[in-house]
């Protein structure tokens, strides 16, 4: 059966409505990646200012990986998933220091850059070098799921690969790029999760789900994600006109990025437990004056319930040579979570200039 249909009803679509976001006005595979990059699991309204910041501070992709990681975290401060921009540094070395500086014009040369997977390779490849590969992500299983009436779940292996194979048919040879951006623009502006704009849609007139009023259930997914619940606390210590801080380094979420000193328990903690954790942890004669929380952070997959504890230290303790004190003037310059950036920053808004 063909299926021209798909593209000459969606490019038309596409020329007239398409936001005139800067890096659809680029073919430079940098520009579109980093844009690619700064967009999974970020609003464009949000990213847009993101992608402006790099760029300008770091133009070409040789001076991303030039840049200390420190510097590339501060930048991407406050958009969370961090491991983002240290694969985005990675790659920027691996561009420099295995192909000359310049992105690799291959699929599969893509694919070997750090944190990029198949749907970014594909966007990079198709926008940039005319690669006939297909983008899938959620604006695209959600498209094809409500045109073709596809039950199929799209978390499954089945699913991804019926959802690839349909839409690497629906390709246009011709116009890949803009191709796979038509299919993303429609997901991300008129067939949307709830109330799409079904009278706006190109695709209406073929659209399953719609005459077969299952726009609501479509796209399936057959597992829900479990979330898991952890209890911070942080020890706020003041000393010398600073706030002592620690890098995070475990493979754990926010790692490289500043905060607190933090203690992890098992379940939220009381005031007289959390003196005998200091106590035992640190010795005697630490004390908790002052207590703020708790305060919800809400990730992908968890939860953080943090409090924060102002803490005085008895009078000669050597602190933990991995805790260093940081001038308060002098927060803003160390890569800090969103939680944290919130409670320093109310914490700076009280103080005296």
């Amino acid at each position: 059966m063909s299926t021209a249909w798909f593209t000459k009803a969606l490019l038309p679509w596409y020329a007239e409505h398409r936001r005139p976001l800067p890096w659809r006005q680029t073919r430079d595979p940098y520009r579109i990646w980093l844009s690619e990059v700064i967009l999974q699991q970020t609003r464009v309204d949000q990213g847009m200012a993101y992608w402006h910041r790099f760029v300008e501070r770091y133009p070409t992709v040789a001076q991303l990986a030039a840049a200390p990681e420190d510097d590339v975290l501060r930048l991407w401060q406050g958009l969370g998933y961090y491991s983002r921009a240290r694969n985005l540094r990675s790659a920027a070395l691996q561009v420099v220091k295995d192909h000359g500086g310049e992105f690799p014009a291959g699929y599969d040369q893509l694919k070997g850059l750090k944190g990029v997977g198949e749907y970014t390779a594909a966007a990079i490849g198709s926008i940039s070098f005319g690669l006939v590969e297909p983008v899938v992500d959620g604006n695209v299983y959600r498209v094809l799921a409500r045109v073709f009436g596809i039950g199929t779940p799209i978390d499954s292996t089945a699913g991804r690969k019926e959802f690839r194979a349909l839409a690497a048919t629906l390709m246009d040879p011709k116009q890949p790029g803009d191709h796979n951006q038509a299919v993303m623009e429609l997901g991300a502006t008129v067939c949307t999760p709830k109330k799409p704009l079904c009278g706006k849609c190109p695709l209406a007139g073929k659209c399953i789900a719609r005459k077969t009023d299952r726009i609501a259930e479509l796209p399936y997914k057959a597992e829900k994600t479990k979330t898991r619940t952890r209890d911070f606390n942080y020890l706020h210590i003041e000393g010398k006109g600073g706030i002592v801080l620690t890098q995070r380094t475990s493979k754990d979420i926010w790692q490289g990025l500043w905060e607190l000193p933090l203690i992890e328990t098992e379940k939220a903690t009381k005031p007289k437990r959390m003196a005998a954790e200091l106590e035992q942890r640190y010795g005697p004669g630490w004390k908790v004056t002052g207590i703020h929380g708790p305060v919800k952070q809400v990730l992908s997959h968890q939860v953080i319930q943090a409090v924060f504890w102002k803490v005085t230290v008895p009078k000669g303790t050597s602190l933990p040579k991995e805790w260093v004190l940081v001038k308060w003037e002098a927060v803003d310059r160390y890569g800090l979570h969103r939680l944290m950036e919130r409670y320093l920053g109310d914490q700076l808004t009280g103080r005296p200039a």
